[in-house]
């Protein structure tokens, strides 16, 4: 058994003995679901909505100092993830909300450097 999977397995163990008691009634059943917290489709939004935290912060930068070519691709791949959530089985609400918040912060950045060159037209040369 290679040992990534060996650690996968006694995590999971482990949560089923100690964090699957302490849930709440209304979490248990998605504990086994197909999208839970035993699969990377509970694990891959979670650590993207941790890394969320830079988005954020990323706009209070000055619209000049954004890169629309890198907001472009933001707002594209949350767009493109988004919809891909919504047609796999099961339907992933959760890790789709991650993505759409993805889409929305660089589609923002992107309006906010339009704005910016619009109102300063000598800076977009």
């Amino acid at each position: 058994m290679l040992p990534h999977r060996a650690l996968y397995q006694t995590l999971c163990r482990v949560g089923d003995k100690v964090v699957y008691p302490i849930l709440p009634a209304f979490a248990k059943p998605a504990w086994n679901h197909a999208a839970g917290p035993k699969t990377v489709f509970f694990w891959a939004p979670t650590i993207k909505w941790a890394l969320v935290g830079a988005g954020i912060a990323d706009l209070a930068r000055p619209a000049e100092k954004l890169s629309l070519s890198q907001n472009l691709a933001l707002a594209a791949t949350g767009s493109i993830w988004a919809r891909y959530c919504l047609v796999i089985t099961p339907v992933n609400y959760y890790l789709c909300s991650v993505n759409v918040f993805v889409f929305l912060t660089g589609f923002t950045q992107c309006c906010r450097i339009a704005n910016y060159r619009y109102n300063h037209p000598e800076a977009s040369t």
